[in-house]
Order: C-alpha cells, then structure tokens, then sequence
C-alpha cells in the first residue's frame, strides 16, 4: 500500500535547475537500488518541476531505467526515498504510481486495436462505459485539443499511424490526470513530422503546469525540447544544467560521456563488386512489389517507421519466411536452393533488432552464446572443440571491447549497448557477404553507437550490409543509397547523394508518395 506523509526529510536541489520558488512536483532524495553486486542506483537526488520538460541522459547500463522504474512504482528503493507534491510516497505497483499523477509513455503501446480512440482511453476507468459514447467521445475530443494532440476521437486505433496511437497512449495518461509524463525513448517509432508533433504537444503539456522527464540517445531532441538536463553514470548523477547553458550536440556528448564523441564517420569509397541480393517482384506476407538489390561493397538502408513491412522482409532475406510472390537471390542462388545447401560462414550473417531475445539466449555465457549461429566451426566429426569456442569468444570480447571483458557472463548481465556489440562480433566472425543488420543501435548510448557504425563501415569493404532502421540520421551517416517502406512497399529507392530525394524522405516515411506534405 503507497503511504504518504506530509514530513519532508532534507533534499535540497540545485538552486540554479529550476524554479526553487515552486515545489517540485517529485523529487527523489538519496535513492539507491541494489540488484545482487551492482549498483544500479547510488544515492540518488533530483527534482522533477512542474512546466518544466527534464531530459535525462546515460549510458546504457547508467541506471536511467532502473530510477524511472523507481519513479514509476515498478521497483522499490532499498534506500532514500520519493516525494510528490512535497509528501513522502512508497509505491508497491505502478498503480499506485498513477494514482499518485505519475505515468510513463512505453515504446510498445498497450492499446485495443478493434476500439475506437475514446473507448481506450476511457478503457478501465470507473464509470468510463456507463458514459453516453457521443460524452465519451466529447470529453476525449476537448482532451485532445487541450493539449494540441489531433487526434480524432472515434477513430479506430488499428487504423491509426505509430505517432498516433502514441498520442492515445498519452490521452490515457492526462486522462487519468497524470502530473508527471515520462517518455523513455519516444521517438523510436516515429517519423520526423510525427516527431516534431510530439515535441510540439510537450511543450503544451508543459505550459500548462505538466512536469515532463524525457528520455532519449538523440541529443538534437534533447536541445530542442529540454528545458532542464540530468546526467547519469554508473548510476549516479554526475551533472545538472539548463539546456540553454549547451552549445551543441559535440558540447552535451562531451559532458554525458566525458570525452569528445563525433559520430560523423568518414565514408571511404569503396568499388562495388558482385551482386549479393537481388529481391524481385516480392508480394505477399505484408509486402508488395518490393524490388531491391544489394552489392558488395556498399550499404543499402532500408527506412521507415516500426510496423510496415520491415520484419517481414527481413524474415524472408534471413529464411524465416518462404517467399509468397516474386524472387529472393542470395549470394547468386535462388531461395530454395540457398536454404538447402547454407553454409555457416562466408555467406549470410543477421544482428536480429532483438538483441536480448532472438539474438542470444539470456541465462548463456558468452561462449554459448557464440555457438548459437558458429557452432559448425567449432565441431571436429562429433566433438565440439569448447576450448577453441572460449578463445574466439575472448577474441571477439576483446577486438569490439565488450564490457566487462568476462566471457563466463551470461547474456542478461551484459548492457544492451555490450550485448549488441558481442552479437555483431559473433556474425562478422562468420566472414559474411551478406549482412542483415536490424535497427542496430536502437537503444544504444553514444559510444556503442559510435562502435557498431565503424564495424558496420569496416563491413562494407568486403560484404554487402543491408541495413534496416527507423533512425535517418544513421541511415544517411552510413548507407550508400536508402529504400523507403511504407506499409509493404518501396516509395522510393536513391543515393544519399541525392539531396533533393533525401528531403523527402519523411514525407515518404508518413506513406505520401509525391513526398511533400
């Protein structure tokens, strides 16, 4: 059961964040978080203002999830304690948290996809469906348009874009009158005008009193949207400023991971050289029509937003997935016959997007983890050479510098930004002339992000990179030429070079083909 008490323990924020003449709408004094041997959180202390936006910014594995999930009544601290509204809470559930006006926008949205906008927003609430549905889709409506969301109220979610149901997510939150909004990665899945859209509707939350915490890797988002910024590492907050006290992106990477970071890597020509896929005509299984093809040599990004087509079209490349309609060619062969006669190196290699899951097995050490996709290399008739399998994986561990260096660990306690770069290490062991890679960094910090774009560039000299991602700026940083998808089919296919189709690339994201809004 949350108790409250109106006893305010000493917990003093800086004088120069904020507005110190108002109380903070949550403020979190000394809060550390213990799982087994680390320490996620270290005596934490911050306020959260009302009308102000706080952009918190980490390394993976900084303890940025750890301290939000404290916030949101997910875990409890083993130490220090949370305020709202200037009275001491302790949460068992996030229930209690919401009840408390503290909610968090997930990037995997938790709507009814057969109901209308207004019936899931209202969905669970005490008296929701007693309500006329002309009240319900009135009260919504003016809800909406209170905070600058656009969103029609009777529309069908299963109907609706990424950015959209997005936006109901967030109605369900104010709503439920939600003082404090927390957004952990919100951008992931959106395209660039839905991005500026939600920027715009936090800055409306904003202005009328809502405290916002924004979570994000893009530092251009942050400058443009935070008022306030907090840093974490090693599960403490290592510095506190306005945003308008930073210059630059180069200026906040500097500052979040203490050294400077350029993540502009130079492109090096490189000579095409024999076609490694050639997909023709591909229909059925959510996609239409797609034509791509793919060389040695060169980076071919696909793009669009998480949901229209994507996953198939990597399922049937990596043969998950027969195609229905149309030719996939591999490496010079036809699908069947280059599922029938695969070999495990110096052919086809994928990094799965889902890195804790697809990619590893969570409760493997690092070697079993290696065997998952090379065990046939490491086989000798029947025997399986363990001790050669250790010494690549330590090969591996070490050449892509994954932290913390132990091959002995298993998958789980690795951070993402880690795992992802033991993964890559794993398929590039293989010397493919394929690689599938799948929203490579979603997720990463700034520094693993900067590892996986140079192995990924390294790749290319020998291997034809089918790059996969929903992030424009990593797709125009390392691609030689980018395919737009949008529901199942390609509305555009160029070089990078070609600035006047780049620009259009958002429009193309949001499904308008002439590419202007």
């Amino acid at each position: 059961m949350a108790e409250a008490s109106t006893k305010t323990p000493h917990c003093t924020p800086r004088a120069d964040i904020g507005c110190v003449d108002v109380l903070p709408q949550v403020r979190l004094c000394g809060v550390s978080k213990r799982f087994g041997r680390v320490l996620a959180s270290d005596d934490i202390s911050l306020s959260i203002m009302p009308g102000r936006i706080k952009a918190l910014l980490g390394e993976n594995g900084a303890g940025k999830s750890t301290l939000m999930s404290m916030l949101a009544g997910r875990f409890r601290p083993d130490a220090g304690h949370i305020e709202v509204a200037g009275a001491v809470v302790d949460f068992d559930s996030p229930r209690q948290a919401i009840a408390a006006g503290i909610g968090m926008v997930y990037q995997h949205f938790m709507l009814v996809e057969n109901m209308s906008v207004a019936e899931n927003v209202l969905l669970g609430q005490e008296g929701g469906f007693a309500l006329n549905p002309a009240r319900m889709r009135a009260t919504v409506d003016a809800l909406s348009r209170r905070f600058g969301l656009g969103i029609d109220a009777r529309a069908r979610v299963g109907d609706l874009s990424m950015g959209e149901r997005q936006r109901v997510e967030i109605l369900k939150l104010l709503y439920r009158e939600s003082k404090v909004l927390i957004f952990d990665e919100p951008t992931a899945v959106l395209t660039p005008p839905e991005a500026e859209s939600l920027f715009a509707a936090l800055r409306s939350m904003s202005a009328q009193g809502k405290a916002i915490v924004f979570i994000s890797h893009k530092l251009e988002e942050v400058l443009s949207v935070a008022d306030e910024i907090a840093i974490l590492r090693r599960g403490r907050i290592e510095g506190e400023f306005l945003a308008s006290e930073v210059q630059s992106p180069a200026e906040l990477a500097r500052r979040m991971v203490g050294r400077d970071v350029v993540l502009d890597i130079p492109r090096e020509p490189v000579q095409p050289g024999r076609v490694v896929l050639d997909v023709r005509g591909l229909s059925g299984n959510g996609l239409g029509d797609v034509n791509l093809s793919l060389r040695q040599g060169e980076i071919l990004a696909v793009v669009g937003v998480a949901g229209n087509g994507q996953q198939q079209l990597v399922e049937t490349i990596c043969g998950l997935a027969r195609p229905e309609a149309g030719t996939v060619e591999l490496l010079g062969h036809v699908w069947d016959e280059f599922y029938k006669h695969r070999d495990w190196d110096g052919a086809l290699a994928w990094v799965p997007e889902d890195r804790a899951g697809l990619a590893t097995c969570r409760t493997l050490d690092l070697t079993d983890n290696l065997l998952l996709t090379t065990r046939e290399g490491f086989t000798r008739g029947v025997w399986l050479d363990r001790a050669r399998a250790r010494a690549a994986a330590r090969d591996i561990v070490r050449e892509h510098n994954v932290q913390p260096g132990r091959i002995g660990l298993q998958a789980w306690q690795l951070s993402g930004g880690n795992l992802q770069k033991f993964v890559l290490g794993r398929e590039l062991s293989r010397r493919p002339r394929l690689l599938v890679a799948e929203q490579p960094t979603q997720g990463l910090d700034i520094p693993a992000t900067e590892a996986v774009w140079q192995r990924l560039l390294d790749a290319r000299k020998s291997t034809g990179v089918l790059l996969v991602t929903g992030d424009l700026s990593e797709a125009l940083a390392l691609a030689d030429r980018v395919a737009v998808l949008f529901r199942g089919r390609v509305l555009g296919q160029f070089p990078v070079t070609d600035t006047a189709q780049v620009e259009r690339i958002g429009a193309l994201m949001a499904g308008l083909e002439g590419g202007a809004l």
